[in-house]
């Protein structure tokens, strides 16, 4: 199993409770999703960066449930994330579920000793050589990407 880890992000304003009741209920990202598809300054960043707009209306394909998140990929289908367990103000563990590969991934909050928490993302995929070549680098940016992401949602408006 190849492992790929992000740095770890401050939250200085947020506790861990806040981060963790966010994030173990997949539900609470509807508006964010909704706001993403629906939002023209969204669309005209990506114009911007030289990127299609339409990618946005497939956003409006995510299905999400409070313990899953289903999306369509190319080639592959509908692919899922299933929230397989939950350690209460610590850690999230997700798996991969109809996809080419086993996967999963940790989101892990702890609190921090001047207030605050932090978080890091882990994830864990079974690649054989000739995978780790052709996308490790990309799953590596990725789950750092994913992390900045995660760490810049509003936890303390919940």
């Amino acid at each position: 199993m190849a492992k790929y880890e992000s740095e770890v992000k401050f939250l200085p304003q947020c506790t861990v409770e806040q981060v963790y009741g966010k994030l173990s209920n997949l539900e609470t990202f509807r508006p964010i999703l909704e706001n993403a598809a629906n939002n023209p300054m969204i669309a005209e960043k990506l114009k911007e960066a030289g990127q299609d707009p339409a990618q946005l209306e497939k956003l409006k394909e995510v299905e999400l449930t409070g313990d899953s998140i289903s999306f369509p990929v190319p080639m592959i289908g509908l692919m899922e994330l299933r929230i397989v367990e939950r350690e209460e103000n610590r850690c999230i563990k997700l798996e991969a579920v109809g996809a080419p590969l086993d996967a999963n991934l940790w989101i892990q909050v702890l609190p921090v000793s001047a207030g605050g928490s932090k978080m890091r993302l882990t994830l864990k995929a079974d690649l054989n050589m000739m995978m780790k070549m052709m996308i490790g680098k990309k799953l590596a940016k990725g789950i750092d990407q994913m992390a900045d992401m995660l760490a810049g949602l509003p936890y303390q408006m919940m």
